[in-house]
């Protein structure tokens, strides 16, 4: 079983993030991201901006799970933000969204990006997993909750 601490290093993980909508979030993501992968922030943003454009990734319950593969990234690589006040985000449930776990992946990465994306889904789907990391601005204590999560709950 893939563990997130594979996917996301605490160095990415933005505890506390003002944003007043989702473009604000997906650009401030996006800026994040290009610091921990050495791509450009412009070629992040546009790529998840365009995998926005089919569908929103706001799953439900507050979460949001933006996410694109990128020629320049060699592995598959996590950014996770909890927001200050929740932004609206066209979510399925049409609730507003309070963490957001962005994810990029290699071109190539295949059924590993799927996996990746149905591990964060299941961590995130855990209601003591959320109200934890809801309920702090620790980037290191959020990094240990998204590693240490119930994966069993799987739907």
């Amino acid at each position: 079983m893939m563990d997130l601490s594979d996917l996301i290093e605490v160095s990415a993980i933005v505890p506390s993030l003002k944003a007043n909508s989702k473009k604000q979030v997906l650009q401030l993501l996006s800026e994040k991201a290009a610091s921990v992968t050495g791509l450009t922030e412009r070629e992040i943003f546009d790529t998840i901006l365009q995998r926005e454009r089919l569908g929103s990734t706001g799953v439900g319950n507050g979460i949001a799970i933006p996410h694109g593969k990128l020629a320049g990234i060699s592995e598959i690589t996590g950014i996770f933000a909890r927001l200050d006040h929740p932004v609206e985000f066209d979510s399925l449930d049409d609730r507003p969204v309070d963490l957001v776990f962005m994810l990029l992946a290699p071109e190539g990465a295949g059924a590993d990006h799927l996996k990746a994306l149905s591990r964060i889904a299941r961590v995130l789907r855990d209601p003591d997993t959320t109200a934890k990391i809801r309920g702090t601005d620790d980037a290191a204590a959020i990094h240990n909750l998204l590693a240490q999560a119930p994966a069993s709950n799987a739907a």
